[in-house]
């Protein structure tokens, strides 16, 4: 049974509609008007438990409507959700419960208290015992480094401190359903592989991860699911890999020879390739080349024979290097409008 379950979800927001200038304002004193804009339009979505769902788009493309919908915090114009058995903006009680939320640009930390003071408070908000609150900061302590920040008060700690301490916060109580928006913002290269380590853990345990960033890197070491939204509406619902067969299919072979490259020959045998020369020395024939191709219609084995058969008698490869395709190519041509992922390149 779906742990997260959107049928038709829609959010319409009632927006002023005034022109510019003190004139703009005093006629809209007199004369309001008003319009609407559609963030979220008939969305349907559905997440199994441990599931780990990296949800994706633009700015404005109506993520954190659908998360605050999805926690309660917003009422749907239209449309039907249920998360863990509960309507959220019915039951937001009993919802806040089984879910973790963390919004990157804003904290649940008490500006003025130390961090230990505050994650406190919120152990006592959820019950927590002494001992499962001794467990749970010593098990982020391993990972985030937990114990340095607690003598600190939030409004002291730098971006990537506070959030080591909010996603603390976030997940003190041991949700089921975790709600995370950039949750590796402000973060160093080793910490950063250090918290995707600590989710993939918690996916594993049977957690379910809904995952809204800008990080690629935290879509493809922790989420084997991307949904993708823009202007409100759901433009694509599968695998990565699914994603990256179909509109991230080249695959790039960089070869280094320790003499000239045959480049004509190779393109003669490889016709559905892009082959580049890779410059020698001034005055010397390719003593490299970089061949892209389709990973569909030949395999990375054959391109690389290809190219060692291109290789001047004597010579041989000294280097070899291959580009596999990444889901950040595939997002970036999605924002830039030159894919449709419903039928193909536009």
């Amino acid at each position: 049974m779906p742990v997260i379950e959107a049928r038709e979800l829609t959010k319409v927001f009632r927006r002023a509609v005034k022109d510019e200038g003190l004139r703009g304002s005093l006629r809209h004193l007199v004369r309001r008007q008003f319009g609407e804009h559609v963030a979220v339009d008939r969305l349907n979505l559905t997440i199994e438990p441990g599931e780990a769902v990296a949800y994706v788009g633009p700015n404005g493309a109506g993520k954190s409507t659908t998360i605050k919908m999805l926690t309660g915090i917003v009422v749907p114009t239209s449309g039907d959700v249920r998360v863990g058995g509960l309507v959220p903006s019915q039951d937001r009680m009993a919802n806040a419960r089984q879910i973790g939320v963390l919004f990157g640009q804003r904290t649940q930390l008490w500006w003025d208290l130390q961090v230990r003071d505050s994650l406190s408070l919120l152990a006592d908000m959820h019950g927590l015992s002494r001992a499962e609150r001794v467990t749970r900061l010593a098990l982020f302590d391993d990972v985030l480094k937990l114990g340095e920040l607690l003598p600190v008060q939030a409004r002291k700690l730098s971006l990537g401190q506070r959030m080591r301490a909010d996603l603390a916060a976030t997940l003190l109580h041991a949700p089921r359903i975790v709600y995370l928006d950039e949750p590796t913002i402000g973060l160093d290269i080793s910490v950063k592989d250090e918290v995707r380590a600590f989710l993939r853990g918690l996916v594993a345990d049977g957690v379910t991860l809904m995952l809204t960033t800008h990080d690629l890197g935290d879509i493809e070491d922790v989420c084997e699911r991307l949904v993708i939204i823009d202007e409100g509406k759901g433009i694509y619902d599968g695998s990565l890999a699914g994603v990256k067969d179909r509109f991230a299919r080249e695959r790039t072979v960089l070869a280094q020879a320790s003499g000239p490259v045959d480049v004509q020959a190779l393109a003669a045998r490889l016709p559905s390739a892009t082959v580049t020369p890779v410059p020698g020395a001034a005055g010397e024939p390719p003593a490299g080349v970089s061949v892209t191709f389709d990973r569909f219609a030949a395999s990375a084995g054959q391109v690389i024979a290809e190219i060692s058969a291109a290789v001047a008698a004597g010579a041989e490869i000294i280097e070899i290097g291959i580009d596999e395709p990444k889901i950040e190519d595939v997002v970036r041509k999605v924002y830039a409008g030159q894919l449709d992922l419903t039928g193909g390149p536009v």
